[in-house]
């Protein structure tokens, strides 16, 4: 039981991981709705990739360091919750800004903490 639970402790985390920044990416494929030449496309493209570039090389890194996982995970759902009260204070609050950080942000605590709990145990 010890063992199962061990794989599911570490593969939970980075399993999650992928499908989240997968999403993510996905999310970023709306660039070609707009009326955009090919270069502005690119461009669009790449910096709404940014985050996932991110998330990706923290995944590589937390993969053998949980801890980093842990706390960037976490960093990066605090980060978008900040980003959206950004927004909703310059351009006024709405409420689908409020699924989308429980969309976003708690997946990425979510992940976060599976990392962490994976250190602790490992630490053990």
């Amino acid at each position: 039981m010890e063992k199962k639970t061990s794989k599911f402790i570490y593969w939970t985390p980075r399993i999650l991981s992928i499908i989240f920044i997968f999403f993510l990416a996905l999310m970023s494929l709306d660039v070609f709705s707009s009326e955009l030449n090919f270069w502005q496309t690119i461009g669009a493209l790449l910096l709404h990739n940014i985050p996932v570039f991110i998330l990706l090389a923290i995944l590589l890194i937390a993969w053998k360091y949980e801890i980093v996982g842990g706390i960037a995970f976490i960093l990066a759902g605090i980060f978008y919750i900040a980003m959206l009260l950004m927004t909703a204070i310059t351009t006024g609050f709405e409420w689908y800004y409020l699924s989308w950080a429980v969309e976003i942000s708690g997946i990425a605590f979510f992940i976060g903490i599976m990392f962490l709990v994976d250190w602790l145990k490992k630490k053990k």
